[in-house]
């Protein structure tokens, strides 16, 4: 796999497009200037989180005796909670009483940016061509730029779309968010089932 090929491969998974009406949601009672501060926080973290399980995430998940079964059904529950609350909002917003009005790592960071598949890619990528570890970190490097470019510009939309179409964006990303995370408890539950018979 070439680093281009890589990078389109994780710039997918992680997935900007469809997390822009998220982080709009989230993101909508705080002043710009804010909302600019914490997504600047919630990529680094990402990027972090991801740049950790490229050189370690095998080594942590045996460690923990975890599997990456689990990882992928817990990943899966969290979407599923937080695709339900942007469909039927409650008066607190999708993730009820926040500290400060402000998301910290959960859920922008983990699971909407460095999720379940984008963790166990750079894992695959890691673990097997460990060898070209310099390339990997450049492929991520590159989708990560790419994602936080097109979350930036996600601002911009909420002047441009105003309140009524970002709220139906909102509820119709739930519907899709609710699917995505049967789909991942699926592939979870599957794999478990797969690696145990």
């Amino acid at each position: 796999m070439t680093i281009a090929s890589a990078a389109l491969l994780l710039f997918l998974i992680l997935d900007p497009l469809g997390n822009i009406p998220v982080f709009l949601s989230l993101l909508k009672g705080l002043p710009p200037s804010r909302q600019r501060r914490v997504l600047v926080r919630e990529l680094l973290i990402a990027l972090g989180v991801l740049m950790l399980f490229l050189w370690g995430g095998q080594y942590a998940l045996e460690l923990m005796h975890l599997k990456q079964e689990s990882v992928s059904i817990a990943g899966g529950i969290v979407l599923f909670l937080i695709g339900l609350r942007m469909i039927f909002p409650t008066p607190e917003g999708i993730m009820g009483e926040i500290p400060d009005g402000e998301p910290f790592i959960v859920p922008m960071a983990i699971p909407m940016i460095a999720g379940p598949s984008g963790m166990a890619a750079v894992m695959l990528l890691g673990s097997q061509e460990p060898g070209r570890m310099g390339d990997w970190m450049l492929a991520l490097s590159i989708a990560w730029a790419a994602t936080a470019t097109i979350l930036f510009s996600a601002t911009y939309l909420q002047k441009w779309l105003g309140t009524r179409v970002l709220t139906a964006i909102e509820r119709l990303m739930g519907m899709v968010i609710v699917a995505i995370s049967v789909q991942m408890l699926l592939d979870g539950i599957a794999s478990y089932l797969r690696a145990g018979s």
